[in-house]
């Protein structure tokens, strides 16, 4: 399979590996290096690359391996790797980026909240990223981040009827979570749900 380009079949096979299956990712790359740099495009307006894959679902690990194996770090990536400086350069070099969207849409603000690291999400905040609160805040909460979520809160204004993917609003992600500190920011009192 080296040195063959791959097909349509396994570039999507290979971005659906790459928003969490750590091992099919390996496996994969294994056999078709090609794969690294390969985008799916799921409609016109929307092609995904692997480590865009990895980067919208927060997924580290395989981000982090997908870049040491030669994957293009970009601004959304680095915000999910929670890499400040990184990010800094990438708007020092271009200050336009700091509306850059990955895959399917997904502002860099919620890419940030995926990475813990306030400092970040609130250099964004002032620098202009103010797009993609409501999922910012979703990210955050999905991940019991307290202070990201307080700080989205109080600072950002989101929709706490937005909903996720899976149809869920924010409160209700923390339900699941039994997150009872982030419930009570959320507005509602300790249910014991």
């Amino acid at each position: 399979m080296h040195g063959k380009s791959p097909s349509a079949e396994h570039i999507r096979e290979f971005v659906i590996a790459s928003h969490g299956d750590f091992e099919k990712v390996k496996q994969m790359l294994s056999q078709q290096p090609e794969l690294l740099k390969a985008a799916y495009p799921w409609n016109e307006n929307d092609r995904e690359t692997p480590i865009q894959a990895a980067a919208q679902m927060g997924n580290v690990a395989i981000a982090e391996y997908l870049l040491e194996k030669g994957a293009p770090l970009d601004i959304c990536t680095a915000a999910m790797l929670g890499r400040k400086d990184t990010v800094e350069r990438f708007l020092a070099e271009d200050p336009g980026r700091i509306q850059t969207t990955g895959a399917h849409g997904i502002p860099l603000l919620t890419h940030a909240a995926l990475s813990g690291n306030l400092e970040l999400v609130q250099f964004l905040f002032q620098r202009g990223a103010r797009t993609g609160v409501s999922p910012a805040l979703h990210s955050a909460v999905d991940r019991g981040y307290y202070d990201i979520t307080r700080w989205l809160l109080e600072n950002g204004k989101p929709d706490l009827g937005w909903k996720n993917f899976r149809g869920k609003t924010a409160l209700e992600v923390a339900m699941e979570r039994k997150n009872h500190g982030i419930i009570r920011l959320l507005g509602k009192n300790d249910t014991g749900e």
